[in-house]
Order: structure tokens, then C-alpha cells, then sequence
């Protein structure tokens, strides 16, 4: 591939809803550069950037691949990101690498959920957008409709650019609003045409363009309110200013499947979306904490920062980077800031889809991959030793939705977490623990379908075949009322024999495991006894009496007892203090506890009644409500965590995907009676 500076690259992630055409938008645009011999179809599993055996099967991206488009001199390094929520790490990765985005929007669907994140996450990271309306060809596509339904949620800064002149409900032609000249495609190829007729509608979109381009400036805006018309190169240069400085966003539109349009959205491309070399400067901190401003200069000591990692069993990892500054070449050595290791780039690559192209050198502004670094991870900073920096890593969603994880075979435990660990290194949404209460392996991730994958890449790509469940809540179990017991062990075989007896007052405390106390007086049980005594409780306090959870607010307090001189052993007196737990227990009014959450969830203000209504059936307390970002509101509310199993799953669907939770353990309180006679059977059940 040839070599680009910084003024001639553009970086840009394709986000949007499901099925919105992003991949079908970036195979297009790698056909009409003359790369491929033939234009791949998502349906068909052909496409250059949905390669992965998942993306095949299910016919949709779940990760975001790289497809770098050279067009007219021009390097458009295009990130093609899922469109599913459940693979919102793709889009996470596709944005902190772009300079600009293109929301693609379904000419069909029109503005969906998918459309608001991907503006959302677009703006929050200050990049450019522009809008890109696909399938056109389709039945019931109506640009002016979907045109309206951009202008009604994002406002005066939608500004058309490029629009179809549509005759009995299909294109004839596409008009380049700024040109003032239509096109016609055939075979993907335009041809100019006269300019339609369209009467009072073009003066309108003309007056949107006016609009946007008036909100840019004071200048503007005075000259738009006084009825003046922009000149040719205000218009120009007011479009392009806006557009960088995130107060315009420009719609194109087109047909991927039949490449129409798409050519148009390129050149837009060009001369609109910020060139690497005015964005993909940063700041970072160094080793003290003070402010870094980085510049793209290729001749600066390299800075990078690593924004995806692939990994494959065989091959091992490959990890995408974007140089922020100076340049990276094959013998290049950086320090790790994260870990303080030296990594050496042995092999830098260009990455098209699942293709590898090996490079000589890959400089600021540009995005390239290297292969087997020992311990880098996505989001790390690679610097000049001599100057150590650190920058922003990928801001990742938090897991919500955890699953316990069964191996079909036995004996696969192992596997299973190696295959996990390789998976979370390639997908940071992913995380997994053991619990050591349930034993249980439980893996969390951001959605059914993302679990889901996670299972079928267990089977794939490293030979484990497993089983998901929901998992086991831990309880735990305390006493309300104070007892005192005896616990006697008396056994004779012939020859030395044992005994223990021991008296032990059980009562409850504020404590999270048991607390041993002594008050024994006169020798009635020798100090020598005393840590066989608090041993056999503590290890008998790790199993409940009532469903065979952990006992806590506990205190155990020795005070009286006898001994034999001959017969009396540690062993003896450790038994005698597991018989008192057991016949005192039962006395002390044992209850269950059950694990309280603290739950927070950002939903639309619409849906708060809905989501609170849920809350109080799941047996919990809403505790407030609070505005939120993205003009959300927080609620806040305590949530028995048994009852949010499904929580995650229905949090989407009454919000249509607008939502989402944090649940953090917070408390465990008494369950109620009904609770726990239910988990009182179940411990029975498995018991016989």
C-alpha cells in the first residue's frame, strides 16, 4: 500500500443502528476504488470486513474491522463497527481511532435508537459527523421523510448536501445541492444529467443548507437574518469550518447494493472530514501528571495507542494502533506506560479486513497493526522510553448481564478459563470470575446475543463446548437470638479414647465472619484447647444450618467445659466445638440473608414510571430519580440482586435500547419468609 502523510488521511468509523448498511457502505466503497474483483454481499457472507465465522453465521458485524479506501489520492482508513448493542465495544474502539464519523441511517427505518447513540458517542469525543442515508433501492425508502426525522432530533445543524430526485417512489437521479448538478448511476457509474424540476422542494433544502451554515458565525447569522444570499465560498467554507468543529453535519445519500451514491459520500470525505493531520493530535499526562500537548509530526519522538486487540490461537495476537505522533517502523522499541515494559515492534502491518499487507513504516495520523507484543492490552500507550506519556485509553461499557458457565465435558474447567481469558484480552466488555461461595464460573458481557458468541468462539476457536445458567446467589445465613449450649465429645475404642466437652454462648454481632471470644475460668478448659475450640467453629460457621451458606454476625465466646487428662486432644475438643454449633444453631432463631444491590438506572424520562413499576415487582425500593447525561434521568433504588437476573434484558426492550444499569453489591438483609423457604427446599432438593 502506498504511503500517505497525515494531510492525506482520513480516519473514520462507520456507526449507526442494525442493518443500517455500514458494512455494506464500507465493501462498496473498497469496490469502487478498483481493489476488489467483485462486490461482496453481507447476505451472502462475502463482504471484505464482516470475515469472522460469527459475523458469517449471523449475518451481522459484532466486531469493528478496519478497510482502508485509497481514493483520489486520498487514504480513507474506513472502521466498520456492530450495529447490535450487545457489540457496543466495536463502536467504543471504531471512535477513539476515528477523526470523524458517518452515521448511517436506514432510508427504510429512518432514526432509530442506534442513530442517537452513535451522534451521542460521535459528539462526546468531539469528532466530526455526517449522515449517510442508504437503501434508497428499497421498497418504502423516503429520504425527505428520514431527511425531516434528522432536522426534528438533531436540529438546525443537519444540512443537505447531496439528495435524491425520486419519481413514482424511485430515484432517478442524485443531486449534488452545492455543485447544483445531478447524476445518474449505472453499474455504479455516474453520468451527469440535466437538472430536474423540483419546484418549491429544492429552495427548501437550499434554505436548510443556508440555516445550518449561519449557525457557524455572528457574521453569518447577521447576513442570514437579514434576508442576504451566501456567496458560493461562504457557503463552501462555512459547510467545511462547521462541519470540523462538530456544528454542522452534513447528509448524503445513496444505495450501497447498487453503488449509487457512494462516490459522492468519498468525495464529501475528502474535503469535509478533518484530516489526520489537524485531529489526530492529543493530549496526554506525564509521569507527574501535567498536561502533554501531542502535534502529528512525523519527525517527533512516536506515541501510540492501541485500540483493538484480535486474537487467534494459532497465530497469537494482533493488536491495532493509531500513531498519534512521530512514526513507528519495523525495528521500533516503546515503553508500555501501563506495564513498564519495552515492547519491540518486529512486525508492523496495513490491515484490509482479515488481509495483511507488511509495512515499512507507519507514521502520525495513520493506522496500522502489529503482531505478538508479550503484555500489551487494548486501550495501553506505546511511547519513546525517553519520554513517557500517557493518553486516553477506549472507554468501554460495563458487563451487565452474568451467566454461569457449565463444560459439557468434565475436565474442561481449564479450558474454559484459558479460552475466557484469550477472549476478554480480544474483548474488553467481557469479564469473568469464580465465585467462590457458588463455585460457579460466571461470565458477564453487555447482552444475550453477546454471550452467546462468547459460547460459540469457546467452541470455534478453542475446542470447549459449554453450557449457560443462571447462576447461584449467594446467600448468606445469622442467628437473631443469644443461646448457650454444650458441646460434648466422649468416644472409647479400647486403649486411649477422646474426649472434648466444651460450653459455648452463641449470640449475634455487627460482623462479617464469626468473632471467638473466652471467659473460661478456673482451667475448666485448658488454653491449649482454646484454637481447636475457634478452629472447629470457624469451620463449621462455613455452613449455615438453614440452606448451607456461610454464617455471619456471629460471636462465639468459650466459658466453661471439662477435660480428661489422658483422653482430651485438639482433635476432641475441635469436634466437641462442631457438636455445640449444631445443637445451638438451631436454637439461636437462624434467618437467611439475602444480597442487597444498589441499582442505578439511566432511562429515558418516559419510561421512569415503567422501570420504577418493575423495580417495586422485583421487591425493591427506589431510593430517587436524577437527571443524567444524554438527557436521561438516574434511578436510583436498592434491588434484592436474586430478582435482577432478567433485569438487563428487559431494561432494553422497554427502552428500546436507550438504557442502561450499573448494580453493585451494597448489603445483605434478611430475606423474607416466603424467599427463604423456597431457597431452604432447594438446598434440601440437592441435598438428597
Amino acid at each position: 500500500m502506498k504511503q500517505y502523510n497525515a494531510k492525506n488521511i482520513r480516519n473514520v468509523a462507520l456507526v449507526g443502528h442494525a442493518s443500517a448498511g455500514k458494512t455494506s457502505l464500507a465493501e462498496a466503497a473498497y469496490y469502487l476504488t478498483g481493489k476488489a474483483d467483485r462486490l461482496g454481499k453481507v447476505v451472502d457472507g462475502t463482504t471484505i470486513s464482516d470475515f469472522d465465522p460469527e459475523e458469517i453465521k449471523r449475518k451481522s458485524s459484532v466486531s469493528t474491522s478496519l478497510i482502508p479506501v485509497e481514493w483520489k489520492d486520498v487514504k480513507i482508513n474506513l472502521l466498520d463497527s456492530p450495529g447490535l448493542f450487545d457489540f457496543a465495544g466495536g463502536v467504543s474502539e471504531a471512535i477513539r481511532a476515528a477523526g470523524s464519523a458517518v452515521i448511517v441511517v436506514s432510508g427504510k427505518s429512518g432514526v432509530a435508537v442506534g442513530t442517537e447513540k452513535a451522534f451521542a458517542a460521535a459528539s462526546k469525543k468531539g469528532i466530526a459527523k455526517l449522515f449517510f442515508i442508504n437503501k434508497l433501492d428499497s421498497e418504502h425508502a423516503d429520504f425527505y421523510k428520514v431527511f425531516e426525522e434528522l432536522k426534528s432530533t438533531f436540529g438546525p445543524m443537519i444540512c443537505p448536501l447531496v439528495v435524491p430526485y425520486v419519481v413514482d417512489h424511485k430515484v432517478k437521479s442524485y443531486i449534488n445541492l452545492l455543485e447544483y448538478r445531478a447524476y445518474e448511476y449505472k453499474n455504479g457509474k455516474a453520468t451527469e444529467v440535466p437538472m430536474p424540476d423540483m419546484g418549491h422542494r429544492l429552495e427548501g433544502l437550499r434554505a436548510a443548507i443556508s440555516e445550518a451554515v449561519a449557525e457557524t458565525s455572528e457574521e453569518l447569522m447577521e447576513k442570514y437574518f437579514a434576508g442576504e444570499e451566501f456567496t458560493p465560498d461562504e457557503l463552501i467554507m462555512g459547510i467545511a469550518n462547521g462541519v470540523r468543529r462538530g456544528e454542522i453535519a452534513p447528509v448524503f445519500c445513496g444505495a450501497t447494493q447498487i453503488l449509487e451514491g457512494v462516490d459522492q459520500l468519498l468525495n464529501g470525505l475528502i474535503w469535509l472530514a478533518p484530516w489526520a493531520e489537524t485531529v489526530a493530535g492529543e493530549t496526554g499526562h506525564d509521569m507527574a501528571g501535567e498536561p502533554v500537548k501531542l502535534t502529528v509530526n512525523e519527525e517527533a519522538q512516536p506515541v501510540v495507542t492501541v485500540f483493538k486487540t484480535v486474537v487467534d490461537p494459532f497465530v497469537g495476537k494482533l493488536q491495532y494502533f493509531k500513531v498519534i505522533s512521530g512514526k513507528v517502523t519495523s525495528d521500533t522499541a516503546l515503553l508500555n506506560v501501563r506495564t513498564g515494559t519495552i515492547e519491540k515492534f518486529n512486525k508492523i502491518m496495513y490491515v484490509c479486513g482479515k488481509k495483511q499487507e507488511n509495512a515499512q513504516c507507519i507514521v502520525a495520523g495513520d493506522i496500522g497493526a502489529v503482531a505478538k507484543l508479550a503484555s500489551t492490552s487494548t486501550g495501553d500507550t506505546l511511547c519513546s522510553p525517553s519520554r513517557p506519556i500517557s493518553l486516553p485509553g477506549v472507554a468501554f461499557d460495563r458487563p451487565c448481564l452474568s451467566m454461569a458457565v457449565f463444560p459439557v465435558n468434565k475436565g474442561d474447567e481449564e479450558k474454559i478459563f484459558a479460552g475466557l481469558a484469550r477472549l476478554a484480552e480480544e474483548d474488553p466488555t467481557i469479564s469473568f470470575e469464580t465465585n467462590r461461595e457458588t463455585r460457579e464460573t460466571i461470565l458477564s458481557g453487555l447482552g444475550e446475543q453477546h454471550l452467546d458468541v462468547i459460547v460459540s468462539k469457546l467452541k470455534s476457536k478453542f475446542g470447549v463446548d459449554v453450557t449457560l445458567a443462571v447462576p447461584k446467589v449467594a446467600y448468606r445465613e445469622t442467628i437473631r437470638k443469644k443461646v448457650q449450649v454444650q458441646g460434648r465429645h466422649k468416644k472409647q475404642s479400647g486403649g486411649r479414647g477422646q474426649f472434648g466437652d466444651i460450653w459455648v454462648e452463641f449470640e449475634p454481632c455487627d460482623s462479617e465472619e464469626m468473632i471467638f471470644d473466652e471467659r473460661v475460668v478456673g482451667g475448666a478448659v485448658p488454653k491449649n484447647y482454646f484454637p481447636a475450640v475457634e478452629k472447629g467453629l470457624r469451620e463449621s460457621a462455613q455452613k449455615g444450618v438453614l440452606a448451607g451458606f456461610p454464617m455471619v454476625g456471629l460471636k462465639a465466646t468459650l466459658y466453661d467445659g471439662s477435660y480428661h487428662p489422658v483422653d482430651s486432644s485438639e482433635m476432641a475438643f475441635k469436634l466437641a466445638a462442631n457438636i455445640a454449633y449444631k445443637n445451638g444453631i438451631p436454637q439461636a432463631a437462624p434467618v437467611l440473608l439475602e444480597p442487597i444491590g444498589r441499582l442505578c438506572a439511566y432511562v429515558p424520562s418516559y419510561n421512569t414510571g415503567d422501570i420504577m413499576g418493575d423495580i417495586t415487582k422485583r421487591r425493591g425500593r427506589v431510593i430517587g430519580m436524577n437527571p443524567a447525561e444524554d438527557n436521561l434521568t438516574c434511578i436510583e433504588a436498592e434491588v434484592p440482586i436474586a430478582e435482577t437476573g432478567d433485569f438487563a434484558t428487559m431494561l432494553r426492550s422497554t427502552t428500546q435500547g436507550r438504557g442502561h444499569y450499573t448494580i453493585d453489591f451494597a448489603r445483605y438483609e434478611e430475606a423474607p419468609a416466603a424467599v427463604a423457604q423456597k431457597v431452604m427446599e432447594a438446598y434440601k432438593s440437592d441435598e438428597e
